[in-house]
């Protein structure tokens, strides 16, 4: 059984003991504060025009999302009312989480090793940073997380992953991703 107290996720101590060395040595940081770090990984589900027909598909979203997450995820609401779409202000249209620590460590170890590759047709994802080294990407479907069990999805969601980093250039936290082995196409 595993002792909760002295648990660290795998990636955490991956980091601590061989990125942060590679980092440092190929980028050639004098100060250890340098290094580009993890900061936090945000999801996010929005359900567009379905949340608008049915309310329960909003909550549909949020209780998926706490599923992949393992933390509770707070529903997005609409900021102002849009007649032609038929979305009043404070509907909710979405689900997001905003993880960190270990959790954020454990989600990330998840994406990597387990969802990405069940992912149909995958070739690797597209290095899409904002140039500051924050990571953005895509899925088509929620459904590639394990958590997620396939026979009492009603719908099948869209959803976005940010990972912000402590990065100051793309290249950063391009090779800090690499080093946690994401998997780039380019």
């Amino acid at each position: 059984m595993l002792d909760a107290a002295n648990y660290t996720p795998r990636l955490k101590a991956q980091y601590a003991n061989t990125i942060r060395a590679a980092l440092k040595e190929e980028f050639g940081y004098k100060n250890e504060m340098q290094i580009p770090k993890l900061e936090k990984i945000v999801l996010n589900i929005g359900c567009g025009s379905e949340a608008v027909k049915d309310s329960k598909k909003a909550k549909s979203a949020v209780e998926d999302l706490t599923a992949i997450a393992g933390q509770k995820a707070v529903s997005t609401k609409a900021k102002k009312s849009i007649a032609g779409f038929r979305v009043r202000e404070e509907m909710p249209l979405g689900a997001k989480v905003t993880l960190r620590g270990d959790r954020m460590y454990e989600f990330l170890d998840r994406l990597i090793t387990i969802a990405l590759p069940r992912v149909r047709d995958f070739r690797g994802v597209k290095p899409s940073f904002d140039g500051r080294g924050n990571f953005a990407m895509g899925l088509k479907e929620h459904i590639v997380f394990p958590e997620i069990d396939f026979d009492k999805v009603d719908e099948v969601w869209g959803m976005d992953i940010v990972i912000a980093t402590t990065a100051k250039t793309d290249a950063e936290g391009k090779a800090l991703l690499k080093q946690f082995n994401m998997p780039f196409n380019a």
